[in-house]
């Protein structure tokens, strides 16, 4: 059960939404929890609004509160924290806004049909966060997503690395950008290039939209992704000499 941090404010009878707004909000921080963001970035909010020694203690309760997950994560609750603004009020603990988090999370995986016992193409329930985590970072946009995921899976089942940029990214502490050979060669267990398979924890907090391009991905053949204009669009292939000419696509597109 999530614990209920009461704030009393006292207003006079007739008093506007927009002055109780304003009350609220200076004894009041809100958290945003945006799709694509890390525990360590939640935490450097709370950071901001609550001051390091919060944001320290949030993250020892989240690394133990992986503990008594019952999707028996790899030590770190990466990826179960669910997105939506938290209003943190001055009483309240860390492990309490940990647990409005993690009951966020509850609240979506339930809404998307996925639950600790789901098993997808021989994934766990677990495994489905992490993949869709990827599909986060990679797919980015909500129409680029579902085709993600098929990518993901027909890597999976096919056996190797999965070679992804965005998994490289977050063993550095960094979010887009370039990845370069030196990074390439990190031995990090995140690293995509070097290690087959998953990584060994979510990468990021997950949109219901990932979850649930993970869960009922299209039917494709689909084995590389590339993004080809600056709206974002991604093109898919199932070869490499396909896959390559999305590349040239995207090289005369003017992305950077």
């Amino acid at each position: 059960m999530v614990a209920i941090a009461l704030v009393v404010v006292v207003l006079v009878v007739g008093v506007s939404w927009a002055v109780v707004v304003f009350v609220l909000a200076r004894s009041s921080a809100v958290v945003v929890v945006e799709p694509g963001l890390t525990v360590r970035e939640v935490a450097a909010q709370l950071s901001t609004d609550r001051g390091a020694p919060f944001a320290q203690a949030f993250l020892g309760d989240a690394a133990r509160a992986a503990a008594a997950s019952s999707y028996h994560p790899a030590g770190s609750l990466e990826g179960l924290i669910g997105p939506g603004r938290y209003v943190v009020t001055p009483s309240e603990s860390p492990r309490q806004v940990l647990d409005a988090m993690a009951e966020g999370f509850a609240r979506e995986a339930r809404a998307v049909g996925l639950t600790p016992s789901t098993t997808v193409d021989g994934l766990s329930a677990y495994q489905v966060v992490i993949a869709a985590s990827i599909v986060q970072k990679e797919g980015y946009y909500a129409r680029n997503m579902p085709k993600v995921a098929r990518v993901i899976l027909n890597r999976l089942a096919r056996g190797g690395p999965l070679q992804m940029d965005s998994t490289v990214l977050y063993a550095l502490g960094r979010d887009g950008g370039v990845v370069t050979h030196a990074m390439l060669q990190n031995p990090t267990p995140y690293n995509t290039y070097l290690h087959d398979g998953l990584t060994p924890t979510p990468i990021c907090t997950v949109s219901a939209t990932a979850l649930t391009a993970v869960l009922h991905a299209p039917a494709g053949p689909w084995l590389y992704f590339t993004v080809v204009n600056q709206r974002g669009d991604e093109a898919f292939a199932s070869t490499f000499s396909r896959q390559l000419a999305n590349e040239r696509r995207l090289a005369t597109s003017g992305v950077k």
